[in-house]
């Protein structure tokens, strides 16, 4: 979730494999990650398809990848969830 947008934690995790991906192009042709946008992934779920037309695409997929990062439990991920640590 981030804000009033509610995504699949399947289709996140996608998301954030998409965005790692994009990472390890040539390091003098990358983008930084702020401005990065998958919008243009033919990879992308469907579902993120309404973001891409927000001004703050490139913050909202950025949350969503820091949501999913491996060392977080996927219960506590949310930073409404104080159970975790």
């Amino acid at each position: 979730q981030d804000g009033d947008l509610k995504f699949s934690l399947e289709s996140v995790k996608k998301l954030k494999e998409l965005m790692d991906g994009n990472r390890h192009i040539n390091p003098r042709m990358m983008v930084p990650m702020a401005s990065y946008s998958p919008c243009q992934e033919k990879h992308l779920p469907e579902e993120f398809q309404p973001v891409c037309k927000r001004e703050d695409a490139p913050m909202i997929f950025r949350r969503l990848s820091l949501a999913a990062e491996d060392d977080l439990c996927e219960i506590c991920a949310n930073a409404a969830c104080a159970g975790c640590f």
